[in-house]
């Protein structure tokens, strides 16, 4: 206040000096006197305006363009007062020059600005020259809104250790010009070229309204880079003015797979979910709680989740009774393979629709343990299903995988095994039973990444099984799209495959994952090759060659014919396989190979 106080007094003899180009003997005495007549008023007006206008309470360290409006609007105000008031005690006609008023609020504005945006200059400057010293240098990629607010963080941060370095955008118009003080130096063409001639440490991906497409294209030339990269997720935290440098996250390798993400109505798909009570067995693993969510969100009359595993339970739950207060949620711990709980589960809350995503799914872990595959993923199905079909569950969606096809291993088998029980039930029951395969799932328990990535932050190696071997991979979101759009095409019997594109080299995974991460392959990182485990193919099929395809109304989307068995004989072999994995067979796979005479497995290994 003592400042601005001064700042008027000096406003004020200032303007009628620059009338005057300073000669003050030219200055009319009566013109003197007006102006100090009102002096003192407009001292105590001009505080009143400022303080009302929050001049005096406004944290200036992070003034930005509301508080200099704030500033500029009482300024003027103040100088339309002091005008009023002058003409008020004037002593001749005339109270001041014209000009005076203009001079006024130039100066009075000019000394206000600079006592409070000068401490955020100045804190900015000192910020840099600390930085310069040891701060990552940081291209950002983008020009616009998300670009901006990231570099204003960065800038405007004590607890930031980075320095903008410059922009990138291909945009030709904003080439050459500059935020903040940075330019924009080119569009990617220019990346390699910058980040070798500004020592770039990371890269900023800031454009979340950009496809999937052009970001992919961006990383691949980023890559070459051998800088860290981080990337903006989506144009959602724009919207929800959540850009900063704490939404930046890490580069996935599923933002360079060589397809877009599937994309369905997921309101008009889960209208049928709507008002019904459901099921999903397995609801704390990285599938079903993903379902729990989007089944959570659209309303259901009741979400009943059911795991053996307490602690993927107890997250789920927690997790739901925070987002959705209102939702009824019934969490239970039961094991799919006890009959009696599972049945009582069924006569006391009567699902309309079960997603059935128990299963044991770790390929070596079931080959060393064949019979707790069998228990587990066949027999927990059949009790699952049986239970569904007695107490008239109207839609039944089981999750299989893409390695039910072919099999080489007992946990594929034993999924196929699943899919020949759905499809024999859904012949014998008004229950509309379908089966839904999966690739591999990136960011599921036991995807290949999360090991990657703990490897990488260990220091290495990445372990790869072989440098030929290749996979289907999509994302969670895409995975639980897919089950839940089964649930509404479902008319019964159907298996429902993902066009999930060409197959991914699982060493390109790991090389791209390295590089992302800010290393070099070789040199900080290494690769090995660790042989093809137990059960392990080179590459995964998606249907068997009699199956077939039928399109949907979702062209990402197909249907796999459903494949005759004589059920006589199937049933027969089902009997056998549970008396057979009850008393611990020393070696089941002969008996699942009769039920699955696809099933190919290496005799003698164990």
């Amino acid at each position: 206040m003592i400042y601005d106080v001064g700042a008027i007094l000096l406003s004020s003899f200032l303007a009628i000096a620059m009338r005057y180009e300073f000669d003050l003997e030219m200055i009319p005495d009566y013109f003197i006197t007006t102006i100090a007549r009102f002096l003192p008023f407009n001292i105590l007006i001009t505080i009143a305006i400022f303080y009302l206008f929050r001049l005096y309470n406004s944290l200036w360290a992070f003034a930005g363009e509301n508080e200099l409006q704030n500033l500029i609007v009482a300024c003027f105000l103040s100088a339309a007062v002091n005008g009023v008031g002058l003409y008020v005690v004037r002593v001749e006609v005339k109270a001041v020059p014209d000009s005076y008023y203009f001079m006024y609020a130039f100066l009075l504005i000019t000394f206000i600005f600079v006592s409070r945006f000068s401490y955020r200059f100045f804190r900015s400057r000192k910020h840099k020259m600390q930085n310069k010293k040891n701060a990552t240098q940081v291209m950002i990629i983008g020009a616009g809104d998300a670009g901006n607010s990231i570099i204003k963080e960065i800038v405007t941060s004590n607890f930031s250790t980075m320095t903008v370095a410059c922009i990138i955008d291909d945009n030709p118009e904003k080439w050459g010009h500059f935020i903040q003080g940075i330019k924009v130096a080119g569009g990617r063409d220019k990346i390699l070229e910058c980040a070798d001639l500004y020592n770039i440490d990371e890269i900023f991906v800031a454009i979340p309204s950009a496809s999937r497409q052009v970001i992919r294209d961006i990383l691949e030339i980023c890559k070459e880079t051998e800088c860290k990269l981080r990337v903006l997720p989506g144009i959602y935290q724009l919207v929800n003015g959540e850009v900063n440098v704490s939404k930046l996250r890490d580069v996935e390798v599923e933002d360079l797979l060589g397809r877009d993400p599937i994309k369905v109505d997921l309101d008009s798909i889960l209208n049928y979910v709507s008002g019904k009570v459901v099921l999903v067995t397995g609801g704390g693993g990285s599938i079903g709680s993903e379902l729990c969510r989007q089944i959570a969100s659209h309303k259901p009359k009741q979400l009943v989740i059911v795991d053996i595993y307490e602690n993927n339970a107890y997250d789920i739950q927690q997790e739901l009774l925070h987002q959705y207060p209102e939702l009824d949620l019934a969490v239970l711990i039961a094991s799919v393979r006890n009959t009696n709980r599972m049945n009582s589960i069924f006569e006391k809350y009567h699902p309309d629709i079960v997603y059935h995503a128990a299963a044991h799914k770790h390929v070596p872990l079931m080959e060393t343990s064949p019979n707790e595959a069998v228990k587990n993923n066949v027999f927990g199905t059949w009790k699952t299903a049986q239970a569904a079909a007695f107490y008239g569950v109207k839609k039944f969606v089981m999750i299989s995988t893409d390695k039910a096809v072919n099999p080489t291993n007992i946990m594929g088998a034993s999924k196929r095994i699943c899919e020949m029980i759905i499809q024999t039930f859904n012949k014998h029951y008004d229950t509309e039973f379908v089966a839904v395969r999966f690739g591999n799932v990136l960011g599921s328990n036991g995807s290949v990444i999360p090991l990657f990535k703990r490897q990488i932050a260990q220091g290495g190696p990445v372990t790869v099984t072989h440098p030929d071997i290749i996979r289907y991979f999509m994302t969670i979101p895409e995975a639980v799209s897919l089950v839940l759009q089964a649930g509404a095409y479902a008319k019964g019997g159907e298996i429902f495959v993902l066009d999930m594109g060409e197959p991914v080299k699982i060493l390109d995974l790991a090389k791209n994952l390295i590089r992302l991460s800010g290393y070099k392959l070789d040199e900080d990182i290494k690769i090995e090759f660790t042989g093809l485990r137990p059960g392990e193919k080179l590459y995964e099929e998606l249907l068997m060659d009699e199956e077939g395809l039928q399109d949907t109304a979702n062209k990402m989307i197909h249907i796999g014919k459903p494949i005759e068995l004589d059920e006589m004989k199937f049933f027969a072999q089902l009997k056998n396989l549970k008396e057979t994995a009850q008393n611990e067979c020393a070696d089941i796979r002969p008996l699942v190979q009769e039920i699955v005479p696809t099933y190919v497995y290496e005799k003698g290994a164990r």
